[in-house]
């Protein structure tokens, strides 16, 4: 079974990943922030119940970058793009 949600969680990050690169999503879209929200959250919470600790801190803060920019989305804004 827990292959199972990893191979899901990978899955719901890769697909806009590989959207966005393709030129068929963008990286700001509700779409692509909220598919990676939910694969990095999945991804997190399968690492903390196993103890991969350096999993956790990758999926967690990625995770975390996901609804902070589907936050502003949602809100009106854009989030900032790096200069």
């Amino acid at each position: 079974m827990e292959q199972v949600v990893q191979i899901l969680g990978s899955v719901l990050v890769l697909i806009p990943f590989a959207l966005a690169q393709w030129g068929r999503t963008s990286t700001h879209s509700r779409r692509y922030l909220a598919l990676n929200l939910s694969g990095s959250a999945i991804l997190a919470a399968d690492a903390a119940l196993t103890a991969q600790w350096g999993f956790l801190l990758l999926e967690g803060v990625w995770a975390v970058v996901s609804a902070v920019g589907l936050l502003a989305v949602l809100r009106g804004r854009t989030p900032r793009a790096a200069h």
